[in-house]
């Protein structure tokens, strides 16, 4: 810092963080005179505030005023005591922050004054005293502006955008970003363009465009990572953006790390208050009310401490939407902008059934309130709930939230569930209002509101309408995504719409339209055109280093190597980059076949097979019974029960894989239980033709092939009708070659790869025209590498690949086929060109996928389903290496006969239960 310019170093703090502390040490050690030596103790202030321990900042402010004092100069001393000011309140002690900051305008006058106007609307802005910050900014923009003190006016001018985003006015806000963007490009001040782009991140979060949001706060991200700056605001920001996408589990883990090291430089107590509400925003959103009501009851506490009503009245209101759903059984819906997110959804109770038929599709549904909880034990909870939500509502209006509708919503689905229909509409109506105003998500819970209260007044036109315009708003929403991951996950915001459609339907005996309202949020992901990114060197990089991590990685546990644990954390890094680039790609905008009822044409297409779909609705598991030009509807029974057959056949089956011969009775009486679970009247109903199971996603990992029924019949399961149709009606490619894989280090798969391409030598038996399948590539023994692999495949009318398998509940699309460089990850087939025709996996598990969102599927099979393969055939199930080879031989026997890939699957079955024909056999 040069003598003539001491003002620089506090310039230079922003700027240069490491530069100015250099900077600052040096002075104090020169024993300059009290004005300078004020600067550096300011500069080492500011540096502790914002990059490291709070109270150390104060103790260097006040020092720095001291000698402020010490040097005569009036605007110095007003200089210090705002920023002293700052550091109070996010320590705080909100009272003397603001007893500095108002001492501090007091003293200054000019350019200072201005500055110190700008520092004490950030601290109303903090304490979410909007109108009282804008008042300030209202003086200090001018004058920052006349004075032509660009990185200050640019500064002010940011403050400004986040109180017009806090109350609501999105367009203005961005305005003011990217004024003090354009502002800032003309300066060195590298810190501050950092913020510019965060900000510009937040603007198109609340615009609603997630792609560019996560973009631009990934950008900011390495931009203070370049300066050694951690930014806590920043992760809230990107938890924000993360909830709005769906990715609760995300966000709370990232909320938790900041909290982690906030503690660690013992940081601004502001912004653990923050965070603390962030991750009680996350924990709801995760369905786990408990772990919210703690975060938020914390957060509460602190915001009341500093003085902070805004937020403590947003932490209220997270605290009530948690206990609303610890005294309901129905989940979160997800509405994911928060605190903008609606929400859980209504209390349900099972409706009952136990199996009863209803052939005409007219059940014994009883009309009273199937869609509330039994208030009778918690009557008293529920009366002081909707007295407190109805407060709160009052509360925020005055405060001029934007968030008041949350209030009415919640006051509303309390009284309804009071039998208080009065209260109810009055504020379902003021929530309805935000139907046709603010983001998409915020719209859809206006739509939500209305849903409810045409439902509660009886009139179901006006109900489906609702639910419909919801359903819209939210697809047009998730249309801009090109992340298949957060294309599903966007479905959960429309979850309890359709249920109050089925909900309408189920109780008005029109089971056609319930097929076709079931349909419209079964599976929509497959439904849109793929976004592929062929061409995206960086993702390409990206997964190319991450199968070499894992190569890495397997070999160094084999060896007991010190180095594993160093290499799981760069797999964990490289998989964290790979999801990043793909949840920033932007979606095509081209909705695919989601228009219109499509039962006529499935009913059309299916001849004389059937289609069994499966409903839950409140709790009960329901068929929809598709066949000779009708649909029927048939209740099974509680789907907890289905889920716990499903789990006990699952866990049986896995120890029967390691056995040569398993019993057939225990087999049988296995397979018994769980078909009466899932098909209930249904079972041995369906005639002899072809069967297509469609079950919700909870029900995708069901060993369908157990069911007695099922052992001798062609059957494919499908993730919706609509994708079965879209299955059936691929075209297989003329010519192509047959594709055999090799994976390393699985037991008899050089025998199964052996048998197999015999098979394609050899002429059919007479009597079958063999499928114009062509020449037979092998890739073995090393020369099965995911780059040669995907570029075989690609296109090919039939592959069959024989590697072990992982499947990743915690992330669907890292679940993988191990290959000779590592694993081949479900983003790695989502960059195909052509999908193989028809494909065969043979490992453990590698038909299992992931239910996520309302209704949708993530696994491998799913991603190569939308990039338009046929049919599949997998094992939702472990998979014995040894009894595999003949079902596999078997099956590709039958195919180059000429039949089906379910009926082949069907033939060579045998005693096996592993595997099943997905999409369209």
């Amino acid at each position: 810092m040069s003598r003539e310019d001491p003002h620089d170093l506090l310039a230079m703090v922003f700027a240069r963080p490491r530069e100015a502390l250099a900077s600052a040490r040096a002075v104090l050690a020169a024993g300059r005179g009290p004005y300078e030596s004020s600067i550096a103790r300011q500069a080492l202030g500011i540096l502790h505030r914002e990059f490291g321990d709070l109270e150390a900042a104060i103790r260097e402010l006040r020092q720095a005023v001291r000698l402020a004092r010490r040097s005569g100069s009036a605007d110095r001393e007003a200089d210090v005591l705002a920023t002293l000011g700052i550091a109070l309140l996010h320590a705080g002690r909100t009272r003397a922050g603001l007893t500095a900051l108002d001492s501090a305008a007091a003293r200054a006058d000019g350019k200072t004054r201005a500055r110190v106007l700008f520092r004490r609307a950030g601290a109303r802005w903090i304490l979410g005293r909007h109108a009282e910050a804008l008042e300030d900014l209202r003086d200090a923009v001018p004058a920052l502006l006349a004075a032509r003190d660009t990185v200050w006016a640019a500064r002010a001018l940011t403050l400004r955008g986040h109180v017009q985003l806090a109350l609501g006015s999105v367009a203005a806000a961005e305005a003011d970003f990217r004024t003090a963007q354009e502002m800032l490009g003309t300066t060195r001040q590298e810190h501050d363009s950092a913020v510019a782009v965060q900000n510009r991140g937040v603007a198109a979060f609340r615009t609603g465009d997630l792609p560019a949001a996560l973009d631009l706060l990934d950008e900011a991200e390495r931009r203070f990572s370049a300066l050694g700056t951690p930014m806590f605001d920043l992760i809230a920001d990107r938890c924000a953006v993360l909830l709005a996408a769906g990715l609760a589990r995300d966000a709370l883990e990232q909320a938790d790390g900041g909290l982690r090291l906030l503690a660690r430089l013992r940081g601004q107590a502001t912004r653990r208050a923050e965070l603390l509400l962030i991750a009680a925003r996350a924990a709801l959103q995760s369905a786990d009310p408990v772990t919210a009501m703690e975060r938020a009851g914390e957060a509460r506490r602190s915001f009341a401490r500093q003085h902070r009503t805004w937020w403590s009245e947003h932490a209220r209101l997270i605290l009530l939407q948690a206990e609303h759903a610890t005294l309901t059984s129905f989940r979160p819906s997800g509405m994911a902008e928060m605190p903008l997110g609606v929400p859980a959804a209504g209390g349900v109770r099972s409706l009952g059934g136990g199996g009863a038929a209803a052939p005409d599709g007219v059940g014994a549904v009883a009309p009273d309130a199937a869609a509330f909880p039994d208030v009778a034990a918690d009557g008293a909870a529920w009366r002081r709930l909707l007295g407190e939500a109805r407060r709160l509502a009052g509360r925020l209006a005055g405060l001029g939230s934007p968030e008041v509708w949350q209030a009415h919503l919640l006051a509303g689905r309390i009284a309804l569930v009071l039998g208080r229909p009065g209260v109810a509409e009055r504020h379902l109506a003021r929530a309805a209002d935000v139907r046709h105003k603010g983001p998409a998500t915020t719209r859809v819970g206006g739509w939500l509101a209305q849903a409810l209260r045409a439902e509660a007044a009886g009139e179901p036109r006006r109900l489906l309408h609702a639910c419909r315009a919801g359903l819209a708003l939210i697809e047009e929403h998730r249309l801009t995504f090109g992340s298949s991951e957060l294309r599903a996950l966007a479905t959960a915001q429309g979850a309890e719409l359709v249920t109050l459609a089925q909900r309408h339907l189920l109780r008005a005996g029109r089971p056609r339209r319930l097929l076709a309202w079931t349909e419209r949020w079964r599976a929509t992901e497959l439904a849109v055109p793929a976004v592929c990114p062929p061409e995206d060197d960086r993702l390409h990089a990206e997964l190319a280093a991450l199968r070499q991590a894992e190569h890495l990685l397997a070999h160094a546990r084999q060896d007991g190597a010190a180095s594993a644990a160093a290499l799981e954390r760069d797999r964990g890094r490289l998989e964290s980059r790979v999801r990043a680039t793909t949840l920033r790609t932007r979606g095509g905008r081209e909705r695919g076949d989601r228009d219109g009822d499509r039962t006529e044409r499935l009913l059309a297409a299916l001849g004389e097979g059937r289609l069994a779909e499966l409903v839950v609705i409140d709790g009960t598991l329901h068929v929809l019974l598709c066949g000779d030009g009708t649909v029927r509807r048939h209740a099974v029974g509680p789907m907890d029960r289905a889920a716990a057959e499903v789990e006990f056949a699952r866990s049986r089956l896995r120890r029967l894989a390691y056995e040569r011969h398993p019993g057939r009775r225990e087999l049988h009486d296995l397979g018994a239980r769980l078909e009466q679970a899932l098909l209930g009247p249904i079972a041995g109903r369906p005639g002899d033709g072809p069967l297509v199971i469609v079950p919700p996603s909870t029900l995708h990992t069901t060993p369908w092939a157990l069911l007695p029924s099922l052992r001798r019949r062609p059957f494919t399961v499908a993730p919706s009708a609509g994708a079965w149709l879209r299955a059936r009606a691929a075209r297989r490619p003329d010519g192509g070659r047959i594709v055999l894989v090799r994976g390393p280090g699985v037991p008899h798969a050089d025998s199964e790869i052996r048998q197999i391409a015999r098979l394609y030598g050899e002429a059919p038996a007479s009597g079958h025209d063999a499928p114009p399948y062509g020449d037979v590539t092998v890739l073995a023994g090393g020369q099965a590498t995911a780059p040669a692999v995907l570029a075989a495949i690609d296109g090919s009318p039939l592959a069959h690949l024989a590697a072990h398998g992982t499947f990743r509940a915690d992330s669907p699309l890292f679940s993988s086929l191990h290959l000779d460089d590592g694993p081949l990850t479900g983003y790695d087939l989502e960059r195909l060109r052509r999908a193989p025709h028809h494909l065969v996996l043979s490992s453990c598990d590698s038909g299992q996928m992931a239910a996520v969102g309302a209704d949708e599927l993530l696994g491998l099979a799913t991603a190569l389903l939308r990039l338009g393969t046929a049919a599949i055939v997998a094992s939702v199930v472990p998979v014995n290496d040894e009894t595999a080879v003949p079902v596999m031989a078997g099956l590709h026997d039958g195919l180059r006969r000429g039949l089906g890939l379910a009926e082949a699957l069907c033939r060579a079955r045998g005693d096996d239960v592993s595997f099943i024909a997905i999409g369209a056999g």
